[in-house]
């Protein structure tokens, strides 16, 4: 009896020594004479237990890790292959604490395929979705994601069915679909792990697009430091030709969709719409005026849906299980799931995909397993680099946009940073000045000038010249920024800063606590 065991060929594991681990296995079964199937699967999500290989037994999957190429013999001397018992035995994969307190849907395959097996994608309900769309009208596609409930998973949190119904009602002979894959912000790699471990998700999601908007031509925009998903969307794509799921008369209908990846310019500032569009079109990445808006003319001055990796991900199962189906999960307004990026200083990091509605406190402690250190959480970075820091106090807020905009947060893309007591918040927030001015496209001034002149006063803050004058200096530059940039990079570098301020002034040199402007 030929054992298959999956080994994932995630770009985290392979960091954490996933593909020593798989030679050392193959050749261990060589020498052994023993008849393996290996799978080079996505991963699932538990970085703190990668390398985890999976041997699939007729109980299901069961999983050992985290797995060194030293852990090798013993294991083959246990007889893992055939799901024996060993010292890195985690039991069956699906009732790993982790992952059973998930809600998995965009990311249902994660981890379980073969990313760049088709046949693989549609026995796991791959392509449902399309062949469901393209029996309808495309206003009808677009009110099904409407009625989702989906929001821009990018940071923005606009309706995603509101701007695809601005592209469907807008006349123009010839449309586009982006998908912003250029993830930049700190703590975050949700879009990473589709792209590498679930691509044809991706692509499913863009063809639906196309279908329900008008358009023939999607592009990604794909971060230049991710050349693993490069690799993988480039093969999937080219089976998905293969498979008439791309080109010229899908599945035998009338709709063509051509798709390509182009490599973002490797700065921060083309994650913004506009300026990724002047990037794609072969320019300096700097931010457009608006109006007027992409989804009237975006890309070469056409009807543009620009949509973030997990929005355009997360449509299929929505096109699939329907609308209903995905807006009963979460709370509010914040419909459906999302998913969560743990990083910093937590013993468990990893990616977690809940239903909007779960808390801080939560994610830090029943996932998290609390800091690495094991001192005590100071505090937490939501949403990248330009969210704000966010204190224990405010560890009991659930995850929503609204909550979180109720006390000058963002949830963003979702990635979660955690500090513990050791961390200077002031250099944190110095640091959030510090990197708009490396960052910025420079078109606007309050951030071009604002995030210098921003160092140079919390310098002056923390050294204690004129401390009541400089916070108040501060706190209005803030305003500044916030009120008078053309985009989010200065408008919400002052997030950071600020909260920094008022929830840790003893890390400024600042004996009394500092109430908002």
């Amino acid at each position: 009896m030929t054992s298959k065991i999956y080994i994932p060929i995630d770009s985290t594991a392979l960091s954490l020594g996933a593909e020593e681990v798989y030679r050392a296995i193959l050749l261990e079964s060589k020498n052994r004479n023993l008849e393996i199937e290996i799978v080079r699967n996505g991963s699932r999500g538990l970085f703190f237990l990668e390398p985890l290989v999976e041997v699939e037994t007729n109980k299901g999957r069961l999983a050992y890790g985290p797995v060194d190429v030293s852990d090798v013999p013993s294991l083959f001397d246990s007889e893992f292959f055939l799901g024996k018992s060993h010292e890195l035995s985690l039991g069956l994969t699906e009732e790993i604490d982790w992952l059973k307190k998930q809600e998995r849907l965009t990311y249902a395959r994660v981890g379980i395929t073969d990313p760049i097996d088709i046949i693989d994608y549609e026995k796991y309900d791959g392509f449902k979705g399309l062949k469901n769309a393209i029996k309808l009208d495309p206003q009808l596609i677009v009110k099904e994601v409407t009625d989702s409930g989906l929001r821009g998973r990018g940071g923005a949190a606009f309706p995603t069915g509101i701007k695809w119904q601005t592209v469907l009602d807008t006349p123009s002979e010839k449309k586009y679909i982006v998908c912003n894959a250029d993830e930049g912000d700190s703590g975050t790699y949700s879009d990473r792990m589709i792209m590498e471990n679930d691509p044809f998700v991706l692509i499913e999601g863009m063809i639906i697009a196309g279908i329900a908007v008008g358009a023939d031509k999607g592009y990604i925009y794909l971060r230049s430091e991710y050349p693993h998903a490069l690799a993988v969307l480039n093969k999937a794509i080219n089976i998905a030709k293969e498979k008439n799921y791309l080109g010229n008369n899908i599945l035998g209908t009338n709709y063509n969709f051509e798709l390509e990846v182009t490599r973002a310019a490797g700065a921060y500032i083309c994650g913004e719409e506009t300026s990724l569009l002047e990037s794609l079109e072969g320019k300096r990445g700097m931010v457009r005026y608006k109006p007027p808006l992409p989804a009237i003319e975006g890309l070469y001055g056409k009807p543009t849906v620009v949509n973030n990796v997990i929005s355009l991900a997360t449509v299929p199962i929505i096109m699939d299980k329907g609308a209903a189906y995905y807006a009963d999960f979460g709370v509010g307004r914040s419909k459906g799931t999302l998913p969560i990026q743990l990083a910093g200083n937590l013993k468990k990091t990893g990616l977690i995909e809940k239903a909007f509605g779960i808390t801080l406190k939560e994610l830090l402690y029943d996932f998290g397993g609390g800091s690495a250190t094991g001192k005590p959480i100071k505090a937490v970075q939501v949403g990248g680099p330009l969210g704000a820091f966010l204190p224990e106090a405010q560890f009991d807020i659930p995850l929503d946009y609204e909550k979180f905009s109720e006390i000058k947060a963002v949830v963003g893309h979702g990635g979660i940073v955690a500090f513990d007591s050791s961390a200077d918040m002031s250099k944190l927030a110095r640091y959030s000045f510090e990197f708009c001015a490396i960052e910025s496209c420079g078109k606007c001034t309050p951030c071009r000038i604002g995030s210098t002149r921003g160092m140079e006063v919390i310098d002056k803050i923390k050294s204690g010249k004129e401390q009541e004058k400089n916070i108040k200096l501060l706190r209005d530059l803030g305003d500044t920024m916030v009120d008078g940039s053309l985009c989010a990079m200065g408008g919400m570098t002052p997030f950071p800063v600020i909260s920094a301020l008022n929830f840790f002034p003893q890390d400024f040199g600042v004996e009394k606590k500092e109430t908002s402007a």
